[in-house]
């Protein structure tokens, strides 16, 4: 089974990530990608490795990074001209991502003509919102099965009707996409244990964090992120801050913006360290940094959701909470008991490298994969 992955990455992450690498851009296509891979930004080559050691062929590409695809085009003689043709000078050497240039012609083009030239079995779309309902009308001509994955508020109706079959990990989706007349299945996310090597040894020399983006989905996380600031000493890692306004504790306890590895880093430098899902998980726990923290040993604080106890035994492996107050409350009785929360935070760990790998997920994906490669 050949496997095409495609994914785009954040717009502030690509732009670090160049800026960091003054040469990438003009090496080859193969050493940008990897270069790319390696930083272990969001789901890097978790499921592409995993799926290879599998027996499948599966290869990664990151369709929106404006260097990357340039190069490729290049030297696989894409025409680049309406690419170039609209997108001002200032603005086409840096590495641009999102709505804009997903939009522009050339750059649509050459994500096509890379799926065209590699003719996989299954394209597995990691970002809903990149190929409108026309061109995967196309891409079917070359594509036998065109899957889609989704833990993140919805596209327009039309960008859904495109995918033989849509994969998430909010339960509540399958029986929505299923009304709209989508093929849908719950398959949940996880944790590549190879982060753990990529890090080495790192020193718990932080008591509570909270690591992650702060914007219009999370909703009332302001409120809650700036009393565990105050109350607890929070500190506070990732995109958004400079959003709120210039009185919110938040900006005095910020550490910066933090991607790939070295998200990985402030996870694994806390003791204690918060999570918060998006508003349309609704009442079901299913994010990344429930695999992350816990995976990388750090006992987590997680909002509780219904379905919690499904992936961690509550008390035992992870904590939950229902309030800022709750949440507080327990940040500071297990800062003050170490021990206590140093066997819970390794409970975690045990059940996400037992349970909740890349690995585990990939052996559940090629059956359902293969299922539905089957159906006339």
């Amino acid at each position: 089974m050949k496997i095409l992955i495609v994914d785009t990455y954040y717009p502030a992450f690509l732009a670090r990530f160049y800026s960091a690498r003054p040469g990438l851009a003009s090496e080859d296509a193969s050493l940008q990608r990897q270069a790319l891979l390696d930083a272990c930004f969001g789901t890097s080559d978790f499921y592409s490795r995993h799926l290879n050691a599998l027996g499948c062929e599966a290869q990664d590409l990151i369709v929106n990074c404006l260097p990357l695809q340039q190069t490729w085009a290049r030297a696989h003689q894409v025409p680049l001209s309406q690419l170039a043709l609209k997108v001002p000078h200032r603005l086409f050497r840096l590495p641009l991502v999102g709505n804009f240039l997903a939009k522009l012609p050339g750059l649509m083009d050459v994500a096509v003509a890379q799926i065209k030239a590699a003719k996989p079995d299954v394209l597995y779309c990691q970002d809903l919102s990149f190929f409108p309902a026309e061109v995967l009308r196309e891409l079917k001509q070359d594509v036998k099965l065109i899957v889609g994955q989704i833990a993140c508020p919805l596209p327009p109706e039309s960008f859904l009707k495109g995918y033989d079959l849509i994969l998430t990990s909010f339960p509540h989706f399958v029986d929505r996409l299923r009304a709209l007349g989508v093929h849908s299945d719950y398959f949940r996310i996880g944790f590549d244990e190879r982060i753990l090597s990529r890090l080495g040894p790192i020193p718990k020399d932080m008591d509570f964090s909270f690591v992650g983006g702060i914007s219009r989905h999370h909703g009332g996380a302001i409120p809650l992120l700036e009393y565990l600031v105050e109350r607890v000493g929070m500190q506070v890692f990732g995109y958004g801050a400079d959003a709120l306004p210039a009185t919110s504790p938040v900006r005095a306890s910020h550490g910066g913006e933090v991607w790939g590895l070295d998200m990985y880093r402030a996870l694994a430098r806390s003791r204690i360290t918060l999570n918060r899902h998006i508003n349309v998980a609704e009442n079901n726990a299913n994010n990344m940094r429930l695999f992350e923290a816990t995976g990388v040993g750090t006992l987590l604080l997680t909002d509780r959701k219904d379905n919690l106890n499904d992936l961690f035994e509550v008390g035992r492996e992870v904590l939950a909470y229902s309030s800022k107050e709750e949440a507080a409350e327990k940040v500071s009785h297990f800062i003050s008991r170490p021990e206590e929360a140093q066997k819970i935070a390794a409970a975690g760990q045990a059940r996400t490298l037992r349970e909740h790998t890349y690995f585990h997920r990939m052996q559940e994906l090629v059956p359902l994969l293969k299922r539905y490669l089957s159906r006339p």
